[in-house]
Protein backbone atom coordinates (compact mmCIF):
# COMPACT_ATOMS: atom_id res chain seq x y z
CA UNK A 1 0.00 0.00 0.00
CA UNK A 2 1.48 3.34 -1.14
CA UNK A 3 1.67 5.97 1.43
CA UNK A 4 -0.98 7.96 -0.13
CA UNK A 5 -2.96 5.09 0.17
CA UNK A 6 -2.58 4.43 4.06
CA UNK A 7 -3.28 7.99 4.37
CA UNK A 8 -6.46 7.80 2.76
CA UNK A 9 -8.00 4.86 4.66
CA UNK A 10 -6.38 5.98 7.71
CA UNK A 11 -9.00 8.99 7.79
CA UNK A 12 -11.69 6.30 6.59
CA UNK A 13 -11.04 4.33 9.71
CA UNK A 14 -10.83 7.65 11.51
CA UNK A 15 -14.44 9.03 10.49
CA UNK A 16 -15.71 5.29 11.41
CA UNK A 17 -14.26 5.63 14.83
CA UNK A 18 -16.19 9.44 15.06
CA UNK A 19 -19.74 8.14 13.61
CA UNK A 20 -19.28 4.87 16.13
CA UNK A 21 -18.71 7.34 19.29
CA UNK A 22 -21.46 9.83 18.25
CA UNK A 23 -23.80 7.19 18.18
CA UNK A 24 -22.87 5.12 21.24
CA UNK A 25 -23.08 8.95 22.77
CA UNK A 26 -26.36 9.41 21.83
CA UNK A 27 -27.34 5.65 22.89
CA UNK A 28 -25.77 6.24 26.32
CA UNK A 29 -27.01 9.61 26.68
CA UNK A 30 -30.64 8.62 28.36
CA UNK A 31 -28.99 6.20 30.60
CA UNK A 32 -26.92 8.36 31.44
CA UNK A 33 -29.22 10.84 31.99
CA UNK A 34 -31.46 8.23 34.00
CA UNK A 35 -28.68 7.31 36.47
CA UNK A 36 -27.61 10.70 36.84
CA UNK A 37 -31.60 11.95 38.47
CA UNK A 38 -31.62 8.85 40.10
CA UNK A 39 -28.35 9.84 42.04
CA UNK A 40 -29.48 12.83 42.44
CA UNK A 41 -32.69 11.55 43.87
CA UNK A 42 -30.51 8.90 45.88
CA UNK A 43 -28.68 12.44 47.37
CA UNK A 44 -31.19 14.28 48.00
CA UNK A 45 -33.76 11.47 49.77
CA UNK A 46 -30.46 10.98 52.26
CA UNK A 47 -29.76 14.38 52.65
CA UNK A 48 -32.93 14.83 54.21
CA UNK A 49 -33.04 11.84 56.04
CA UNK A 50 -29.82 13.16 57.45
CA UNK A 51 -30.18 14.53 60.79
CA UNK A 52 -26.88 16.31 62.36
CA UNK A 53 -27.94 16.31 65.94
CA UNK A 54 -28.02 19.89 67.44
CA UNK A 55 -24.39 21.07 68.65
CA UNK A 56 -26.34 22.34 71.59
CA UNK A 57 -27.41 18.95 72.20
CA UNK A 58 -26.26 17.43 75.97
CA UNK A 59 -23.73 14.86 75.71
CA UNK A 60 -26.63 12.22 75.97
CA UNK A 61 -29.92 10.56 77.48
CA UNK A 62 -29.61 11.18 81.03
CA UNK A 63 -30.22 8.45 83.31
CA UNK A 64 -33.46 8.47 84.27
CA UNK A 65 -34.83 7.08 87.39
CA UNK A 66 -37.68 3.97 87.01
CA UNK A 67 -40.68 5.36 88.22
CA UNK A 68 -42.59 2.48 90.51
CA UNK A 69 -46.11 2.07 88.89
CA UNK A 70 -44.96 3.25 85.34
CA UNK A 71 -44.11 0.86 82.49
CA UNK A 72 -43.35 2.38 78.71
CA UNK A 73 -43.75 0.74 75.44
CA UNK A 74 -42.91 1.92 72.16
CA UNK A 75 -43.38 0.03 68.45
CA UNK A 76 -42.87 0.58 64.69
CA UNK A 77 -46.64 1.61 63.38
CA UNK A 78 -45.88 3.38 60.09
CA UNK A 79 -48.22 5.97 60.84
CA UNK A 80 -46.08 8.41 58.72
CA UNK A 81 -42.55 7.16 59.52
CA UNK A 82 -40.75 4.29 58.15
CA UNK A 83 -38.45 2.00 60.00
CA UNK A 84 -38.73 3.79 63.00
CA UNK A 85 -40.67 3.92 66.31
CA UNK A 86 -43.78 6.24 66.03
CA UNK A 87 -46.29 4.59 68.57
CA UNK A 88 -45.55 5.12 72.56
CA UNK A 89 -47.52 3.89 74.85
CA UNK A 90 -46.92 4.49 78.84
CA UNK A 91 -49.31 2.51 81.64
CA UNK A 92 -49.81 4.03 85.00
CA UNK A 93 -50.91 1.80 88.62
CA UNK A 94 -54.22 2.02 89.92
CA UNK A 95 -54.60 5.24 92.07
CA UNK A 96 -52.66 7.07 89.95
CA UNK A 97 -53.07 11.35 90.22
CA UNK A 98 -53.06 13.01 86.45
CA UNK A 99 -52.48 16.96 85.97
CA UNK A 100 -52.64 18.33 82.73
CA UNK A 101 -51.88 21.27 80.91
CA UNK A 102 -52.60 22.22 77.27
CA UNK A 103 -52.26 24.79 74.60
CA UNK A 104 -54.98 27.61 74.52
CA UNK A 105 -54.96 27.15 70.53
CA UNK A 106 -58.69 27.83 69.08
CA UNK A 107 -57.37 24.94 66.34
CA UNK A 108 -56.57 22.56 69.26
CA UNK A 109 -56.52 18.95 68.11
CA UNK A 110 -58.96 16.06 68.86
CA UNK A 111 -56.43 14.40 71.37
CA UNK A 112 -55.92 18.02 73.36
CA UNK A 113 -59.71 18.64 73.57
CA UNK A 114 -60.26 14.58 74.85
CA UNK A 115 -57.44 15.20 77.57
CA UNK A 116 -59.15 18.37 78.38
CA UNK A 117 -62.93 16.91 78.83
CA UNK A 118 -60.91 13.77 80.70
CA UNK A 119 -59.22 15.84 83.22
CA UNK A 120 -62.09 17.72 83.70
CA UNK A 121 -63.98 14.60 84.93
CA UNK A 122 -61.36 14.06 87.86
CA UNK A 123 -62.09 10.59 87.17
CA UNK A 124 -59.16 8.79 89.71
CA UNK A 125 -58.60 5.49 91.48
CA UNK A 126 -58.15 3.65 88.77
CA UNK A 127 -55.05 2.83 86.43
CA UNK A 128 -54.25 5.01 83.62
CA UNK A 129 -52.29 5.03 80.69
CA UNK A 130 -51.18 7.59 77.75
CA UNK A 131 -50.89 6.53 74.18
CA UNK A 132 -48.76 8.51 71.24
CA UNK A 133 -47.97 8.92 68.15
CA UNK A 134 -45.38 11.01 65.72
CA UNK A 135 -46.21 11.68 61.89
CA UNK A 136 -49.92 13.26 62.25
CA UNK A 137 -51.11 15.78 64.51
CA UNK A 138 -54.84 14.51 64.28
CA UNK A 139 -55.40 18.70 64.12
CA UNK A 140 -58.35 20.01 62.24
CA UNK A 141 -59.70 16.55 61.13
CA UNK A 142 -63.22 17.48 61.92
CA UNK A 143 -65.03 14.37 63.01
CA UNK A 144 -63.38 12.04 61.82
CA UNK A 145 -60.52 13.19 64.12
CA UNK A 146 -62.63 12.08 66.91
CA UNK A 147 -63.64 9.27 65.69
CA UNK A 148 -59.95 8.48 65.33
CA UNK A 149 -59.40 9.60 69.28
CA UNK A 150 -61.93 7.47 70.26
CA UNK A 151 -60.91 4.48 68.42
CA UNK A 152 -57.04 4.49 69.87
CA UNK A 153 -58.21 5.28 73.47
CA UNK A 154 -60.91 2.88 73.21
CA UNK A 155 -58.63 -0.21 71.94
CA UNK A 156 -55.75 1.23 75.15
CA UNK A 157 -58.72 0.68 77.24
CA UNK A 158 -60.04 -2.16 76.42
CA UNK A 159 -56.31 -3.83 76.40
CA UNK A 160 -55.67 -2.71 79.68
CA UNK A 161 -58.86 -3.01 81.53
CA UNK A 162 -59.43 0.54 82.21
CA UNK A 163 -62.07 3.14 82.05
CA UNK A 164 -61.66 4.85 78.73
CA UNK A 165 -62.04 8.46 80.94
CA UNK A 166 -58.34 7.48 82.38
CA UNK A 167 -56.90 6.43 79.06
CA UNK A 168 -54.89 9.93 77.52
CA UNK A 169 -53.73 10.38 74.00
CA UNK A 170 -51.67 12.39 72.34
CA UNK A 171 -50.58 12.74 68.16
CA UNK A 172 -48.07 15.28 66.91
CA UNK A 173 -46.83 16.08 63.42
CA UNK A 174 -48.33 17.17 60.20
CA UNK A 175 -51.58 19.27 60.53
CA UNK A 176 -54.95 18.39 58.29
CA UNK A 177 -54.71 15.02 57.84
CA UNK A 178 -56.40 12.36 58.42
CA UNK A 179 -54.75 9.82 61.51
CA UNK A 180 -54.67 6.34 60.02
CA UNK A 181 -55.67 5.26 63.57
CA UNK A 182 -56.16 1.51 62.54
CA UNK A 183 -52.05 1.61 62.32
CA UNK A 184 -52.12 2.23 65.88
CA UNK A 185 -55.08 0.21 67.01
CA UNK A 186 -53.28 -2.75 65.13
CA UNK A 187 -50.25 -2.49 67.15
CA UNK A 188 -51.77 -2.44 71.01
CA UNK A 189 -51.24 -5.93 71.42
CA UNK A 190 -47.62 -5.80 70.63
CA UNK A 191 -47.18 -2.56 72.58
CA UNK A 192 -49.08 -4.51 75.74
CA UNK A 193 -46.36 -7.20 75.55
CA UNK A 194 -43.18 -4.27 75.49
CA UNK A 195 -44.03 -2.58 78.22
CA UNK A 196 -41.35 -2.61 81.20
CA UNK A 197 -40.41 -0.06 83.66
CA UNK A 198 -37.04 0.83 81.83
CA UNK A 199 -38.14 2.06 78.74
CA UNK A 200 -38.81 5.32 79.16
CA UNK A 201 -35.80 6.65 76.47
CA UNK A 202 -37.40 4.36 73.80
CA UNK A 203 -40.33 6.17 74.56
CA UNK A 204 -39.12 9.44 74.03
CA UNK A 205 -37.46 8.29 70.93
CA UNK A 206 -40.85 7.75 69.35
CA UNK A 207 -42.29 10.81 70.10
CA UNK A 208 -39.84 13.09 67.94
CA UNK A 209 -40.47 14.48 64.48
CA UNK A 210 -37.83 17.00 63.88
CA UNK A 211 -36.22 17.19 67.00
CA UNK A 212 -32.35 15.88 66.38
CA UNK A 213 -32.29 14.18 70.08
CA UNK A 214 -34.60 12.81 72.97
CA UNK A 215 -35.28 15.02 75.59
CA UNK A 216 -35.23 13.48 79.45
CA UNK A 217 -34.66 15.11 82.92
CA UNK A 218 -35.47 13.91 86.28
CA UNK A 219 -34.72 14.50 90.29
CA UNK A 220 -34.89 13.56 93.45
CA UNK A 221 -36.33 14.39 96.78
CA UNK A 222 -35.93 13.25 100.46
CA UNK A 223 -39.16 12.66 101.61
CA UNK A 224 -40.51 11.96 104.97
CA UNK A 225 -39.61 7.40 105.15
CA UNK A 226 -38.27 7.76 101.64
CA UNK A 227 -36.79 8.90 98.59
CA UNK A 228 -39.40 10.66 95.71
CA UNK A 229 -38.57 10.21 92.25
CA UNK A 230 -39.68 12.56 89.49
CA UNK A 231 -39.19 12.09 85.46
CA UNK A 232 -40.07 13.21 82.78
CA UNK A 233 -39.31 13.43 78.55
CA UNK A 234 -40.38 15.72 75.82
CA UNK A 235 -40.42 16.44 72.35
CA UNK A 236 -40.45 19.25 70.57
CA UNK A 237 -38.18 21.21 67.94
CA UNK A 238 -40.41 23.65 65.63
CA UNK A 239 -43.55 25.54 66.27
CA UNK A 240 -42.48 26.34 69.66
CA UNK A 241 -44.29 29.40 71.31
CA UNK A 242 -46.16 27.65 73.82
CA UNK A 243 -49.51 29.04 75.50
CA UNK A 244 -50.01 26.80 78.36
CA UNK A 245 -47.66 24.44 78.00
CA UNK A 246 -44.83 22.98 74.96
CA UNK A 247 -44.80 20.66 72.18
CA UNK A 248 -45.55 17.28 74.25
CA UNK A 249 -44.38 16.94 77.39
CA UNK A 250 -45.05 13.53 80.38
CA UNK A 251 -44.03 14.17 83.58
CA UNK A 252 -43.49 11.05 86.29
CA UNK A 253 -43.11 10.62 89.73
CA UNK A 254 -44.15 8.31 92.48
CA UNK A 255 -45.01 10.52 95.26
CA UNK A 256 -48.23 10.26 97.04
CA UNK A 257 -50.01 13.27 96.23
CA UNK A 258 -53.63 14.96 95.61
CA UNK A 259 -54.95 15.55 92.48
CA UNK A 260 -55.78 19.11 92.92
CA UNK A 261 -52.21 19.59 94.73
CA UNK A 262 -50.56 18.15 91.68
CA UNK A 263 -52.43 20.25 89.72
CA UNK A 264 -51.71 23.61 91.75
CA UNK A 265 -48.08 22.70 91.56
CA UNK A 266 -48.00 22.28 88.00
CA UNK A 267 -49.99 25.51 86.98
CA UNK A 268 -48.02 27.49 88.77
CA UNK A 269 -44.21 26.74 87.31
CA UNK A 270 -45.65 26.19 83.80
CA UNK A 271 -44.82 30.38 83.29
CA UNK A 272 -41.54 30.27 84.35
CA UNK A 273 -40.74 27.48 82.47
CA UNK A 274 -42.82 25.63 79.37
CA UNK A 275 -44.89 29.41 78.68
CA UNK A 276 -41.28 31.45 78.53
CA UNK A 277 -39.78 29.49 75.28
CA UNK A 278 -39.86 30.87 71.94
CA UNK A 279 -38.68 28.77 68.96
CA UNK A 280 -40.55 30.64 65.94
CA UNK A 281 -43.38 32.16 67.93
CA UNK A 282 -45.26 29.64 66.12
CA UNK A 283 -47.82 28.23 68.70
CA UNK A 284 -48.82 24.41 68.13
CA UNK A 285 -52.35 23.21 67.88
CA UNK A 286 -50.84 19.94 69.50
CA UNK A 287 -49.14 21.50 73.30
CA UNK A 288 -49.60 19.12 76.11
CA UNK A 289 -48.43 18.83 79.17
CA UNK A 290 -49.34 15.74 81.46
CA UNK A 291 -48.02 14.97 84.82
CA UNK A 292 -48.73 11.50 86.63
CA UNK A 293 -48.03 10.75 90.56
CA UNK A 294 -48.35 7.20 91.02
CA UNK A 295 -48.52 7.14 94.70
CA UNK A 296 -45.71 4.18 95.36
CA UNK A 297 -42.91 5.60 96.63
CA UNK A 298 -42.11 4.56 100.21
CA UNK A 299 -42.55 8.01 101.45
CA UNK A 300 -45.20 9.51 102.79
CA UNK A 301 -47.91 11.95 101.23
CA UNK A 302 -46.09 14.68 99.98
CA UNK A 303 -46.96 17.83 102.50
CA UNK A 304 -45.04 20.64 104.58
CA UNK A 305 -41.92 21.31 104.14
CA UNK A 306 -41.63 17.90 101.71
CA UNK A 307 -43.92 19.91 99.23
CA UNK A 308 -41.80 22.69 99.05
CA UNK A 309 -39.02 20.47 97.95
CA UNK A 310 -40.80 18.57 95.75
CA UNK A 311 -42.31 21.74 94.25
CA UNK A 312 -38.70 22.93 93.66
CA UNK A 313 -37.58 19.79 91.81
CA UNK A 314 -40.70 19.58 89.98
CA UNK A 315 -40.22 22.98 88.65
CA UNK A 316 -36.20 22.01 87.62
CA UNK A 317 -37.46 18.81 85.86
CA UNK A 318 -39.44 21.43 83.88
CA UNK A 319 -36.78 23.83 83.13
CA UNK A 320 -34.81 21.87 82.07
CA UNK A 321 -36.82 19.86 79.60
CA UNK A 322 -38.04 23.26 78.12
CA UNK A 323 -34.36 24.26 77.48
CA UNK A 324 -33.64 21.07 75.40
CA UNK A 325 -36.56 22.36 73.21
CA UNK A 326 -34.95 25.50 73.07
CA UNK A 327 -31.84 23.89 72.40
CA UNK A 328 -33.01 21.61 69.80
CA UNK A 329 -34.84 24.14 67.90
CA UNK A 330 -34.94 23.66 64.43
CA UNK A 331 -31.58 24.33 62.81
CA UNK A 332 -30.60 26.59 66.27
CA UNK A 333 -26.39 27.22 66.83
CA UNK A 334 -27.20 29.56 69.62
CA UNK A 335 -29.32 29.44 72.82
CA UNK A 336 -30.36 32.74 73.66
CA UNK A 337 -31.72 33.50 77.43
CA UNK A 338 -33.34 37.20 77.07
CA UNK A 339 -33.70 38.60 80.43
CA UNK A 340 -35.74 41.91 81.02
CA UNK A 341 -35.76 43.63 84.53
CA UNK A 342 -36.77 47.20 85.91
CA UNK A 343 -40.30 47.22 83.95
CA UNK A 344 -43.16 49.03 85.10
CA UNK A 345 -45.53 45.59 85.17
CA UNK A 346 -45.14 42.00 84.42
CA UNK A 347 -46.89 42.30 81.56
CA UNK A 348 -44.60 45.14 80.03
CA UNK A 349 -41.46 42.55 81.08
CA UNK A 350 -43.18 39.60 79.38
CA UNK A 351 -44.29 42.35 76.34
CA UNK A 352 -40.43 43.10 75.87
CA UNK A 353 -38.81 39.95 76.39
CA UNK A 354 -40.72 37.69 74.04
CA UNK A 355 -40.59 41.31 71.82
CA UNK A 356 -36.65 40.66 71.43
CA UNK A 357 -36.97 36.89 71.75
CA UNK A 358 -39.13 36.58 68.28
CA UNK A 359 -37.16 38.99 66.10
CA UNK A 360 -36.31 37.76 63.13
CA UNK A 361 -33.67 40.50 62.85
CA UNK A 362 -32.38 40.00 66.66
CA UNK A 363 -32.06 36.00 65.74
CA UNK A 364 -30.76 36.35 62.34
CA UNK A 365 -28.24 39.11 63.98
CA UNK A 366 -27.30 36.47 66.81
CA UNK A 367 -27.15 33.41 63.75
CA UNK A 368 -24.78 36.00 62.62
CA UNK A 369 -22.50 36.30 65.24
CA UNK A 370 -23.56 39.72 64.87
CA UNK A 371 -23.67 42.52 68.14
CA UNK A 372 -26.55 44.24 66.21
CA UNK A 373 -27.92 46.12 69.27
CA UNK A 374 -30.25 48.15 67.44
CA UNK A 375 -32.30 45.50 66.54
CA UNK A 376 -33.09 44.75 70.61
CA UNK A 377 -33.93 48.74 70.84
CA UNK A 378 -36.31 48.35 67.75
CA UNK A 379 -38.04 45.18 69.20
CA UNK A 380 -38.45 46.88 72.57
CA UNK A 381 -39.50 50.06 70.93
CA UNK A 382 -42.38 48.08 69.20
CA UNK A 383 -43.44 45.60 71.90
CA UNK A 384 -46.04 47.77 73.48
CA UNK A 385 -44.25 47.57 76.51
CA UNK A 386 -43.62 51.42 78.56
CA UNK A 387 -40.01 51.97 77.58
CA UNK A 388 -38.23 55.62 77.97
CA UNK A 389 -35.13 56.29 75.98
CA UNK A 390 -32.78 57.74 78.70
CA UNK A 391 -33.29 55.07 81.25
CA UNK A 392 -32.74 52.16 79.13
CA UNK A 393 -29.98 50.24 79.67
CA UNK A 394 -28.75 46.93 77.30
CA UNK A 395 -25.52 44.30 78.25
CA UNK A 396 -24.35 41.60 76.42
CA UNK A 397 -23.47 39.37 79.60
CA UNK A 398 -21.46 41.53 81.50
CA UNK A 399 -21.11 44.17 78.51
CA UNK A 400 -22.31 47.06 78.77
CA UNK A 401 -23.37 48.21 75.48
CA UNK A 402 -25.78 50.98 75.75
CA UNK A 403 -27.09 53.61 78.27
CA UNK A 404 -28.79 56.85 78.82
CA UNK A 405 -30.05 56.81 75.55
CA UNK A 406 -27.00 56.07 73.16
CA UNK A 407 -24.34 53.66 72.60
CA UNK A 408 -21.79 53.21 75.56
CA UNK A 409 -18.69 55.48 74.91
CA UNK A 410 -16.63 52.44 76.35
CA UNK A 411 -18.46 49.75 74.39
CA UNK A 412 -16.19 48.13 71.97
CA UNK A 413 -17.79 46.24 68.68
CA UNK A 414 -14.96 43.86 68.68
CA UNK A 415 -15.70 43.36 72.65
CA UNK A 416 -19.52 42.11 71.42
CA UNK A 417 -18.53 40.30 68.48
CA UNK A 418 -16.27 37.99 70.41
CA UNK A 419 -19.17 37.69 72.70
CA UNK A 420 -21.52 36.64 70.24
CA UNK A 421 -19.60 33.94 69.00
CA UNK A 422 -20.32 31.89 72.45
CA UNK A 423 -22.62 29.24 72.25
CA UNK A 424 -24.81 30.67 74.84
CA UNK A 425 -25.43 33.95 75.45
CA UNK A 426 -27.45 36.34 77.53
CA UNK A 427 -29.10 39.55 76.06
CA UNK A 428 -30.05 42.32 79.11
CA UNK A 429 -32.75 44.84 79.07
CA UNK A 430 -33.32 46.85 82.32
CA UNK A 431 -35.60 49.14 80.91
CA UNK A 432 -35.46 51.22 84.36
CA UNK A 433 -39.65 52.00 85.10
CA UNK A 434 -39.95 49.75 87.83
CA UNK A 435 -38.79 46.17 89.68
CA UNK A 436 -40.87 43.77 86.90
CA UNK A 437 -38.93 41.40 85.17
CA UNK A 438 -38.95 38.11 83.29
CA UNK A 439 -36.41 35.81 81.62
CA UNK A 440 -37.55 33.59 78.67
CA UNK A 441 -35.05 31.58 76.55
CA UNK A 442 -35.02 31.02 72.38
CA UNK A 443 -32.50 30.53 69.94
CA UNK A 444 -30.88 31.69 66.67
CA UNK A 445 -32.71 31.51 63.00
CA UNK A 446 -30.55 30.14 60.44
CA UNK A 447 -30.81 28.91 57.31
CA UNK A 448 -31.51 25.37 57.43
CA UNK A 449 -34.52 26.18 59.23
CA UNK A 450 -35.79 27.69 56.29
CA UNK A 451 -34.93 23.82 55.10
CA UNK A 452 -36.54 22.19 57.66
CA UNK A 453 -39.74 23.71 56.91
CA UNK A 454 -39.92 24.19 53.39
CA UNK A 455 -40.09 20.02 53.31
CA UNK A 456 -41.65 19.00 55.84
CA UNK A 457 -44.26 17.57 54.37
CA UNK A 458 -42.55 16.23 50.99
Amino acid sequence: MSKTDWKTEAKALKKKVRKLKDRFAAAASPVAEAVGEAVGEVVAAAKKAMKPVSPLAPAGFPALPIIRGVEFAAIEAGVRYQNRKDVMLVRLAPGTAMAGVFTRSTTRSACVRDCQAKLATKANGAGAAIIVNSGNSNAFTGKIGDEAVAAVTGAVAEALGLPVARVFSSSTGVIGEPLPHDRITAKVPDLMAALRGDAIEMAAHAMMTTDTFPKGAAATVQGDGGLIQIAGIAKGSGMIAPDMATMLVYIFTDAKIAPNALQRMLSRNVDATFNSITVDSDTSTSDTLLLAATGQSDAAPVKGPVARAFEIALHGVMRDLALQVVRDGEGATKLVEVRVAGAATDEDAAKAAFAIANSPLVKTAVAGQDPNWGRIVAAIGKSGAAAERDLLTIRFGDILVAEKGWRNPDYKEEDGAAYMRQPELLIHVDLGLGKASRSVWTCDLTARYIEINADYRS
